[in-house]
């Protein structure tokens, strides 16, 4: 398995990549290649030209600013998990990170190409989303900020604009009082999920953020999340959770099949006792 040919480009500087994108639509961007390199060789992708953004240290900054972390695309799974950067989730990345593929992936792997690549199925997508991350995106014709929840708008699908790339994820402090559950279903190490399950979920404050993800579509975040605590969201919400009314929302939400229900029912009750 050969790819297409291709040019290459490999800039210095996030507008010399911009440059190159805007110029060619025809262009794809390259940052850890887990993704698009298989593409690649399959001939799923054909690019006139490959964007290499590994050159650029823009993207690979990490700062603390006010109540939010702003990581560069170019961040790896692997400068994650070793505690490379700073961390505002209380370590809900950095466990996150440990546990994506393999560490040979990880160490390549890059933030923004993962959720540039928009699978439900990888970490990310889920967690970051749950984590209430906002997306900074760049073109020659300027910068905007969207929320992940609103990016990924289908399976392998974002609203990216031709010309654009994702250069920054803002990722809020997490709250003291706030608790953490993430619990993924494959069937080995290693693999994509098949089931997957982010809960952020602070009962002083009597919020959640609940993201089921691994479907055939874009991740479910659960608008109304207190409906599956019987209204409302408090210390006991682990007890009085309503496995009926989830069973029923993601119904609604297009899954259909009894089985797969099951499966995305059991990790969500599994995040819940993770996070409580």
């Amino acid at each position: 398995m050969k790819p297409a040919p291709f040019d290459y480009a490999r800039p210095r500087d996030l507008s010399s990549a911009l440059a190159l994108l805007g110029s060619n639509a025809a262009a794809k961007v390259m940052a850890g290649g887990q993704s698009l390199g298989p593409m690649l060789n399959l001939r799923l992708a054909q690019p006139e030209q490959i964007v290499d953004i590994t050159a650029i240290d823009e993207l690979k900054q990490a700062d603390v600013s006010g109540d939010e972390l702003v990581l560069g695309a170019c961040i790896t799974h692997a400068d994650i998990e070793d505690g490379r950067v700073p961390d505002v989730t209380g370590g809900a990345m950095r466990g996150v990170a440990a546990n994506i593929a393999y560490r040979a992936v990880r160490n390549r792997g890059t933030l923004g190409g993962s959720l540039s690549h928009a699978d439900p199925s990888a970490d990310w997508v889920s967690v970051l989303t749950a984590l209430g991350a906002r997306l900074a995106l760049r073109s020659e014709s300027g910068a905007r900020q969207i929320a992940l929840s609103e990016f990924i708008v289908g399976a392998l699908q974002s609203c990216l604009q031709p010309g654009e790339l994702v250069a920054a994820i803002h990722v809020p402090k997490r709250s003291a009082t706030a608790q953490w559950g993430y619990v993924k279903a494959c069937r080995k190490t290693g693999e994509f999920a098949h089931g997957q399950c982010a809960v952020l979920i602070d009962p002083d404050a009597g919020g959640a953020r609940i993201v089921i993800g691994a479907l055939d579509a874009a991740p479910i975040l659960i608008a109304q999340p207190a409906e599956l605590f019987g209204g409302r969201i408090g210390a006991d919400y682990k007890a009085r959770f309503d496995a009926h009314v989830a069973d029923r929302l993601l119904s609604n939400a297009g899954v259909t099949d009894a089985v797969h229900r099951h499966i995305h029912l059991t990790v969500l009750k599994r995040a819940l006792q993770e996070a409580a």
